[in-house]
């Protein structure tokens, strides 16, 4: 019995200290939650108020709307700047390719722009030295690389003709490691005491801003080399999404949508879905018949000019298509007319109305942890032009996948100029290769001479 009554004793302390191991564990996990939030706010007090961005309201609208409430004086001021907006960009498209990659690069330079200021007008106490400098300078590292590789891809021709070209695009990878490389040795010695953890996020701040507007702006031009028509539907998609959701949730908006964008309403977001994807529809169908929107952007070394002449491909040529069953009924139509690119369309806008969106909520999220409105006053009512192309980089993302995985196949004319650029004996090993593959599959005659 006494062997029993030990065996029970120790049975209830290993009991009584597992209960107060766990209780001991659950007081640390309050006590590290307690710690988190106060680190929390610790950190939201600490952030420096940042001087609310300056009324840039003409003043000729500002004197014709005064007799309007707030609420009415921003409709009619967002109303006139987005058709403004909208007529310069038409303008744009009628002056061609080079001048909607340089409309791009101006949007990326801008957007850069906004983000580090934000990052400099609230550390600004700290004088942080280079930092301003280093930013700069990292941006035109990042586009050399990305605008290089576009060169080296698209120009080969161009540059097999200039051997000082040849030089750069060669090595231009080399070059580009070099030059980050310099900016990296700089930014270590610009380290000062005291100020360690602060220059590294900054440091961090600076390379994610490089990742959220260079790499997609580049994006956003690979996908207009692929035909303007994949850069005008997911840009207008958007832009659509952007002005009907505004509109039904002027209107129409009752239900709070997301607590960080408190202005979102379910009506605004269900109403913008519907009406964009039916705009990316009907587009779709009048940009599908030219040519000037459906053809790869190429550039011809000859005239010196970005050309957009081929023969459609047959997501741009009209086909017949069955109705579905249920929808028989209520069209009346067994069979409908349209070019398989609209099918397309159908997903590029819903992926503009449904998740795009999401890109404007998590820049909502930045502006709030940061104390902001907008990310400037560039635009009267509008904010500043990372406030008007927050969905759009998440957009250009979205099509270059697309793209690649649904629509791109192989290139011939692509290929065709990396083989220029060999040399003349490596040339003459691809034809020789080439020529005996296609003598062994019966397509030419052994006896073909060439």
């Amino acid at each position: 019995m006494s062997a029993r009554r030990r065996r029970r004793a120790a049975a209830e302390e290993e009991e009584d200290e597992e209960e107060e191991e766990a209780e001991a564990g659950s007081d640390k996990e309050v006590d590290l939650e307690e710690r988190l939030v106060e680190l929390d706010l610790r950190s939201d007090s600490d952030i420096p108020d940042v001087p609310p961005p300056t009324d840039s309201t003409p003043e000729i609208l500002k004197r014709a709307l005064s007799g309007l409430s707030a609420r009415w004086k921003n409709w009619w001021i967002r109303g006139i700047l987005t058709l403004a907006m909208i007529s310069v960009f038409f303008l744009i498209i009628y002056l061609g390719s080079f001048m909607l990659m340089l409309l791009v690069l101006s949007i990326q330079v801008k957007c850069y722009h906004e983000i580090i200021t934000i990052g400099y007008r609230v550390y600004h106490s700290y004088d942080l030295p280079w930092f301003r400098s280093l930013s700069w300078y990292f941006l035109l590292c990042v586009n050399y690389f990305f605008y290089g590789e576009t060169v080296a891809d698209y120009f080969a021709t161009f540059v097999q003709r200039r051997e000082q070209l040849q030089f750069l695009i060669r090595y231009h990878r080399f070059i580009s490691f070099a030059l980050y490389l310099t900016g990296f040795c700089m930014f270590v010695l610009s380290l000062v005491k005291k100020h360690y953890r602060l220059q590294f996020y900054m440091f961090a701040w600076t390379h994610v801003t490089l990742l959220i507007t260079v790499t997609q702006s580049h994006l956003v031009i690979q996908n207009l080399f692929e035909g303007m028509i994949w850069f005008l539907v997911p840009i207008s998609s958007v832009i659509c999404n952007d002005i009907t959701a505004y509109i039904f949730g002027f209107f129409f908006g009752r239900t709070p949508l997301i607590k960080l964008s408190p202005k979102k309403t379910w009506e605004g977001f269900i109403g913008g879905f519907f009406s964009t994807v039916l705009f990316g529809f009907i587009f779709s169908y009048f940009l599908a018949q030219h040519q000037y929107f459906v053809c790869p952007v190429e550039y011809n070394s000859e005239t010196n000019r970005f050309v957009t002449e081929c023969e459609p491909s047959e997501l741009f040529q009209m086909k017949k298509y069955s109705v579905p069953p249920l929808l028989q009924a209520v069209l009346g139509w067994e069979t409908v007319n349209m070019y398989p690119f609209q099918m397309h369309s159908i997903a590029l806008s819903t992926f503009a109305s449904l998740i795009g969106p999401f890109g404007g909520f998590f820049a909502s999220g930045f502006k709030r942890a940061f104390k902001i409105k907008d990310f400037a006053d560039t635009i009267p009512g509008h904010g500043g032009i990372m406030d008007r192309f927050d969905c759009q980089y998440l957009m250009a993302t979205f099509v270059h996948v697309y793209i690649t995985s649904f629509i791109r196949g192989p290139n011939p004319s692509k290929l065709l100029k990396q083989l220029l650029i060999l040399q003349p004996e490596q040339q003459l090993s691809v034809y020789k290769t080439l020529k005996s593959h296609l003598v062994e599959k019966g397509i030419l005659q052994p006896s073909l001479r060439g």
